[in-house]
């Protein structure tokens, strides 16, 4: 493994307090304990994707990573999914350092992550969701461009990251596009604090992704992906193989939908009518969003554990083509911190 780097300083580092400006962001199914725990012990923030999870499970992945680390991490959630806000009252309680909102109105997250100095973190896409973002008074910011995995905006990085840092002086999370040390340095440039590397990480040891996954990603081009809305009515980057072509050929019919939700619950044992519940309090064209998603996520899953891409499709961004090993944490994090210490040196150097 490479010797370890001097840290990078930056306002994200500062204001959370740890070493490196790598971030894990919150992937469904792919940021589970071991992943988060491994990310920010080597100095980075691990974000826990608490999607799917009961209150439960998400205080016993809390105490997971705790055992793992005692250095700073946080708990991602969707607020638009069902059982959403009963897991961040668990990660409130438990007084995570830093939770990452998305997909709805966070100021009672705000709140109360601030009344025990929590700090608290909204993932956006484009610049009308930043401005209200800011508006509520988050600590940071992480800004998803056209390059990302899952649900990216239309504008790249290289535009949506100095469009959102003129709104704002919050810290800025880079996420879409950044595989290494290079994509660092050029997030930095465009006026980031850090960055976000989902693909990346999620081909690492740690990462829960099936080996055969993890290889399927390494032997990718960067423009084998798909992007489209069909596969859970967001527009979504996914890879492209049999199963990413079969789901977003066209939109799935509510019935299907619906039928492969209730199988997705199933086979994850999770009670039907809790999530039915959840999904109907928040009104019936959430409702149907809710089953979408349900059978988005039967479909990940026996991709990332699975390997099956022939019914599965596995979500992935356009950095895939500059992955091309499966090491671990403490190495990635190792090799970005020396890579962009060496544009930087690079780049002061000049170039002849």
């Amino acid at each position: 493994m490479n010797s370890p780097q001097p840290s990078i300083a930056t306002r994200l580092t500062r204001l959370l307090g740890i070493e490196h400006p790598i971030v894990l962001p919150g992937m469904t199914y792919v940021a589970v304990p071991r992943l988060v725990g491994a990310v920010s012990r080597a100095g980075g923030l691990g974000i826990l994707a608490s999607g799917g999870l009961s209150t439960q499970e998400c205080a016993q992945a809390i105490a997971d990573i705790r055992a793992i680390t005692d250095k700073p991490f946080a708990v991602g959630c969707s607020l638009a999914l069902p059982g959403a806000r009963e897991c961040v009252s668990v990660a409130l309680d438990a007084q995570v350092p830093v939770l990452n909102i998305s997909m709805g109105k966070g100021d009672w997250v705000i709140e109360r992550a601030h009344a025990y100095g929590g700090k608290v973190i909204a993932t956006v896409s484009n610049e009308k969701h930043a401005r209200a973002a800011i508006d509520s008074g988050v600590d940071g910011l992480i800004v998803t461009g056209h390059e990302a995995a899952a649900h990216g905006g239309k504008v790249t990085s290289m535009v949506l990251l100095p469009a959102v840092r003129d709104l704002c002086d919050l810290p800025i999370i880079a996420a879409g596009g950044v595989a290494d040390g290079r994509g660092l340095v050029a997030a930095l440039a465009l006026g980031a604090d850090a960055v976000a590397m989902g693909t990346r990480f999620a081909t690492s040891l740690e990462s829960p992704l099936h080996a055969d996954t993890k290889q399927l990603v390494v032997s990718k081009a960067a423009e084998a992906t798909i992007y489209s809305k069909n596969f859970d009515t967001y527009p979504c980057r996914v890879m492209d193989t049999a199963g990413g072509r079969k789901y977003t050929a066209r939109p799935l019919s509510p019935p299907v939908a619906l039928t492969r939700s209730v199988q997705a619950a199933l086979e994850i044992d999770r009670p039907l009518m809790d999530l039915a519940r959840d999904a109907m309090a928040q009104g019936p064209a959430q409702a149907v969003r809710t089953a979408y998603f349900g059978a988005a996520t039967l479909a990940m899953r026996k991709a990332m554990y699975e390997a099956n891409h022939d019914e599965g499709v596995q979500l992935i961004g356009q950095s895939q083509g500059l992955v091309h090993d499966v090491v671990s944490v403490d190495e990635i994090m190792a090799r970005t911190v020396a890579q962009a210490r060496e544009a930087l040196a690079q780049l002061q150097r000049g170039f002849v």
